[in-house]
């Protein structure tokens, strides 16, 4: 009874406003919460079931069509991808069961932590659930050994120095920072994450621990979070991993991510705004295409300079998905990508 009353208390997210009905999926992510109850039942039931996508490594169960997750879990995509999730081929979905003597310490320490925080805070511990991406082989030992200050942090750090996660409503987001191997697969992680009272950090900022004992993790917007950032003290206290999202990538995004130089010197066929805004409709939902049109009346109207409207589309899209874009996009001769938005005024 008293490990069902920890978890329980894990059950508050109160989701950004960009998305989905807070109410229904404060719901769903109960539910989701407490599927793991059944984790036993679940074994027993598929033991005999063929799986075409064994386990990345032990401890690991696969979900099918008909578990709680899985269709919970699935809803979250389909919300959350729009288009992309029409091109993208499902692969599947596998729960960590958190095995053994150090499985169980871990979702143990998770709810230590969880009481501490409720209790320093006053009530809510200001648990999410997030997207993590990285490499079949990082998540694997993330699954194993939690997460490592060996490799970490994966990301720009652009926010510090620490774990970056993106609220489950915006998966998308994860997928515009995912690497995507060579067999066009890219891997998430669904993991519930212990934010405790946030704090603004700035793009460009250099901090890797809480400004002051009044904080626990950082944002980069406090009204509506893109990120959430989890400091390396905390990474395997704060960060509960327990679902893992395989999906099979669009042809146009493989090859994201491979190469750090890529990102910093890109190239890729001149492509007018209009149509760059064509190709990003049928991937990226319509609320972010709004923006990037409405930054593009604003460059038209002059109200913000050419730079100004590169820094935020790249901000808006990420410049993974742009590259990708670019390249899938048929050209004489590639040139680099920041200057082909906004590049000739009459195309715009």
């Amino acid at each position: 009874m008293e490990n069902t009353r920890c978890i329980n208390l894990l059950a508050s997210n109160n989701l950004t406003k960009q998305t989905l009905d807070n109410q229904q999926t404060y719901t769903e992510n109960s539910a989701l919460e407490n599927t793991h109850h059944d984790s036993d039942n679940e074994s027993s039931n598929h033991s005999a079931t063929f799986d075409p996508h064994p386990s990345l490594c032990e401890g690991l169960l696969s979900l099918h069509e008909g578990d709680k997750a899985f269709d919970l879990i699935n809803r979250k995509l389909i919300s959350g991808l729009g288009a992309l999730w029409t091109q993208a081929e499902f692969v599947g979905i596998q729960r960590n069961l958190f095995s053994g003597v150090i499985g169980q310490a871990r979702i143990q320490s998770f709810q230590i932590f969880t009481k501490a925080l409720a209790k320093k805070i006053g009530g809510d511990a200001n648990v999410k659930y997030a997207w993590y991406s990285s490499t079949k082989d990082e998540i694997c030992k993330i699954i194993q050994h939690g997460f490592s200050s060996y490799g970490m942090p994966k990301n720009d750090r652009l926010y510090g120095c620490g774990i970056y996660l993106f609220p489950d409503v915006l998966p998308m987001e994860c997928v515009k920072n995912s690497v995507v191997d060579k067999d066009g697969l890219l891997y998430m992680l669904l993991c519930r994450v212990l934010l405790g009272e946030v704090e603004i950090v700035h793009s460009g900022s250099g901090q890797s621990h809480p400004s002051s004992v009044e904080f626990d993790s950082g944002v980069d917007n406090l009204e509506a979070p893109k990120r959430y950032i989890v400091w390396s003290s905390n990474m395997n206290t704060h960060i509960l991993p327990e679902y893992i999202i395989i999906l099979k990538a669009p042809s146009y995004l493989k090859g994201i991510g491979r190469s750090p130089e890529s990102m910093r010197k890109p190239t890729s066929p001149w492509m007018s705004f209009p149509i760059l805004i064509s190709a990003l409709s049928k991937i990226l939902p319509s609320p972010t295409i709004a923006l990037v049109t409405k930054c593009h009346r604003d460059h038209r109207e002059n109200k913000i300079s050419r730079r100004e409207l590169i820094q935020k589309v790249r901000q808006i899209v990420g410049d993974r998905l742009l590259i990708a874009v670019f390249k899938s996009y048929p050209a004489k001769s590639p040139q680099q990508f920041v200057n082909h938005i906004g590049h000739q005024e009459e195309a715009m």
